[in-house]
């Protein structure tokens, strides 16, 4: 019986160690790659280099995309250094500054974003833009938008400038999480629509001055080049 005991007691931690580890590991974010400026297909404004190596924006619009497929995984660290200066209104006509991230970007009018909203007032948002059949912005101009509400989510930081921070957004199936600074932020289903359409990751800033350093997911593959269709912003 004592023999009995001692496997007894020893089987059950390990059981138990070993379905922690495979809860973490299930957890884990998957592996990302460096992401450079001749890796981007810029839509609209412009995405310079700093001496540091790192990317810069000064532009009132910059939508781009990653001119090769890869995982839907998408993480930036980025210091916000304020208004561009000379602003620009959305097409609604609202004046907002955000910067953001975008997945499964197939054209300006079907595509997912986490946007962190910095002005007029401080959120992450997740929305779904889906317009079938229509694959520029003169024909869907800023219709088909669906903001999606979380599962869970908590509040995030107020942007200052100076300020330093990593945003993240994954995607697998209709499960997309999002983090700032290695931190759960959102988390929920993006819904069947945003799977209808499929494409590249990329980032978007409106009246947002950046400096950033831009990850992604793993490559797909050499046959899944994205390509680069100049003037196709969102």
């Amino acid at each position: 019986m004592r023999p009995r005991r001692w496997v007894s007691r020893t089987v059950v931690p390990l059981y138990i160690l070993l379905s922690g580890l495979a809860h973490t590991s299930a957890d884990a974010s998957a592996p990302m790659q460096p992401v450079s400026r001749t890796d981007l297909c810029v839509t609209e404004g412009e995405i310079g280099t700093a001496p540091s190596g790192w990317l810069t924006v000064n532009a009132p619009k910059m939508r781009a995309y990653l001119n090769k497929r890869t995982e839907q995984a998408v993480e930036v660290q980025f210091k916000y250094l304020g208004s561009t200066g000379n602003e620009s209104r959305l097409g609604s006509g609202e004046l907002r500054r955000q910067f953001g991230l975008k997945l499964r970007a197939e054209d300006a009018c079907n595509l997912v974003y986490a946007m962190w909203r910095i002005e007029p007032e401080s959120k992450l948002v997740v929305s779904v833009k889906t317009n079938p059949g229509e694959h520029t912005s003169a024909q869907c101009g800023n219709r088909g938008y669906r903001n999606v509400k979380p599962r869970r989510s908590r509040p995030i930081p107020a942007l200052h400038s100076g300020a330093t921070h990593a945003l993240r957004a994954e995607m697998k199936g209709e499960e997309m999480r999002v983090f700032i600074d290695n931190e759960p932020v959102w988390e929920g289903e993006v819904g069947r629509e945003a799977l209808a359409f499929d494409g590249p990751v990329g980032i978007r800033s409106d009246n947002a001055k950046l400096e950033l350093e831009l990850r992604s997911g793993e490559p797909l593959g050499k046959s899944a080049e994205a390509g680069c269709r100049s003037g196709d912003s969102d």
